[in-house]
């Protein structure tokens, strides 16, 4: 059973802004003075409350810094709510944020690994998996050596290929990826067709609508870091391209 309940959470961070000081400004009044600059605090979230279980595949819409990308890594558990509660049951993919944990000095075997450790893989799990990692990478004998020599588009494919080879219940994305080559893009799509159908649960971010209406169930549309909508996906995504229209006008007209 896959289970998502988030019930006022918010998330605060601590920014720092950051200013040029001269040497002599640092002597004069930086060694005897506390910063002028207190941190500033930035409301990511506020205030969200969703609750999803089998079945739902939820897409999550709206403008830039509205917040969408920090709710899929307070799902995943990459950030602890600041109030409220947080609660995920089931296995977890997150297909964001693929390169981490990835040591540049280590072989491309050695990686899969590393990188499968973190997605929750034990040594027995990952043994099976290994071969149908490396055929899917097609990366062959590159494999056998560090990953430092490899290209941003051999290092996507190994990412992919490790992050997509478990069985999640809970599938989490952010964007629809562009991997390697077209052939490989091809392959990469169809492999996240198949994960998509598999999850019991799919939260999903995109600014492309059409994927939106094709995938999802219902839609939350996010602004300043605030669930601004909730519905059926049809009923807000029209309304939101309706609200951008909007606001398009007003601004020519200003």
């Amino acid at each position: 059973m896959a289970k998502i309940e988030l019930t006022d959470v918010s998330i605060v961070f601590n920014a720092h802004p950051q200013k040029r000081v001269s040497l002599k400004e640092y002597l004069v009044r930086g060694l005897f003075r506390p910063s002028v600059n207190p941190p500033m605090r930035v409301h990511a979230l506020t205030g969200i409350n969703l609750v999803a279980g089998d079945g739902d595949r939820i897409g999550v819409i709206g403008h830039n810094g509205a917040g969408k990308s920090t709710l899929l890594k307070t799902l995943a558990g990459i950030y602890p709510p600041t109030t409220g509660t947080r609660i995920v049951e089931g296995k977890i993919c997150s297909l964001f944020d693929i390169m981490t944990g990835f040591e540049p000095e280590a072989t491309g075997w050695e990686n899969i690994l590393y990188r499968a450790y973190l997605q929750g893989e034990t040594p027995r799990s990952i043994r099976g998996k290994l071969d149908a990692i490396a055929a899917f990478s097609e990366l062959g004998a590159f494999l056998n050596i560090p990953v430092r020599n490899y290209s941003a588009g051999m290092m996507m494919r190994l990412a992919f290929s490790i992050a997509t080879a478990i069985d999640p219940e809970v599938l989490l994305i952010d964007e629809v990826l562009a991997v390697g080559d077209l052939a490989f893009q091809t392959k990469a799509q169809a492999r996240m067709r198949e994960l998509m159908q598999s999850a019991r649960l799919m939260v999903m971010v995109a600014h492309d609508l059409v994927s939106i209406r094709q995938m999802c169930t219902r839609v939350l549309w996010m602004a300043h870091g605030q669930i601004l909508r909730s519905g059926p996906t049809d009923e807000v995504v029209d309304e939101y391209v309706a609200a951008m229209h909007r606001q398009a006008q007003q601004a020519l007209a200003a």
